[in-house]
């Protein structure tokens, strides 16, 4: 798919952060804009500056809110040509602090949300027969083992895995698949973020907030990524040269993979954990 012009393309998580971004950089590309977020202040304001043709505000985590929202889209617009599953919120922890409730969001909205997404909306455009393209945002922590992120990783290492299937059981219907796995990004997620027993008005956390915006990508540069991912059919997308380096150790040289994850443990560990 070179092109999303007149393409048909539903976007979770379209309100803020990288959501938002691939709207307003898709509807530059002149597409066909469906959009939904929980958050319908926000989805209100994208879903204007982008033009898009519908906007309902709908919890991914929700199968019974996505069923409606496919049968809306649907009814007004038939299947789609581009689903793209940006929605996600992150949760932070080591074992002895992460609640049961933070366990379970994670894979509620980061893993089922996306499954809810891709049961409501790939199979109409399988029937259709005009093929498409299915974009699943992971994250990082999908690829390797990165500290105090194990709820995180729960699910996207999860939906790393259907993506994984995916890319080719829909390969016959003409229907591609691109992973995206984003490194620091600077979102609104920055600042929602929950780190489980720790308290995120202090220094300690601040000081790494600040680290991590220092380093992170812009979500506009995320955005252009996803598009570029698409238009040149790409499976695997980063937006971070450090997570493709860190996941190329991963895969070829273990030992060094081992090291670093071992010393960013540490670091992370020394910096937040209560003395």
């Amino acid at each position: 798919m070179t092109t999303l012009h007149g393409r048909r393309v539903l976007i979770t998580g379209a309100a803020s952060g990288i959501g938002r971004a691939t709207a307003l950089l898709a509807a530059r590309a002149g597409a066909e804009l469906y959009l939904t977020d929980r958050d319908a202040g926000g989805l209100a304001s994208v879903a204007s500056e982008a033009g898009a043709l519908l906007a309902k505000t709908a919890d991914v985590s929700d199968l019974a809110q996505v069923r409606g929202l496919a049968e809306e889209i649907h009814a007004v617009a038939g299947p789609m040509d581009v689903v793209m599953n940006i929605a996600g919120i992150s949760t932070w922890g080591t074992v002895q602090n992460l609640r049961h409730d933070q366990w379970r969001a994670m894979v509620e909205v980061n893993l089922m949300g996306p499954i809810h997404v891709i049961e409501c909306f790939v199979p109409a455009m399988i029937a259709a027969g005009r093929g498409g393209h299915l974009v699943n945002v992971s994250s990082a922590a999908g690829l390797v083992g990165l500290p105090w992120h194990a709820a995180y990783s729960a699910a996207k290492y999860g939906l790393r895995g259907v993506s994984e299937v995916l890319r080719f059981d829909l390969r016959r219907h003409g229907i591609r698949v691109t992973l995206v796995c984003p490194g620091a990004v600077d979102t609104p997620l920055t600042e929602t973020v929950e780190i489980a027993g720790v308290d995120r008005y202090s220094p300690a956390f601040r000081r790494l907030q600040e680290l991590f915006r220092k380093s992170a990508a812009t979500p506009e540069e995320a955005a252009r990524a996803i598009l570029r991912g698409v238009a040149r059919d790409r499976y695997l997308v980063h937006t971070s040269t450090r997570v493709r380096l860190l996941h190329w150790a991963e895969r070829f040289c273990p030992p060094v993979y081992v090291v670093i994850m071992r010393a960013m443990n540490d670091l992370l560990t020394r910096a937040l954990e209560p003395r």
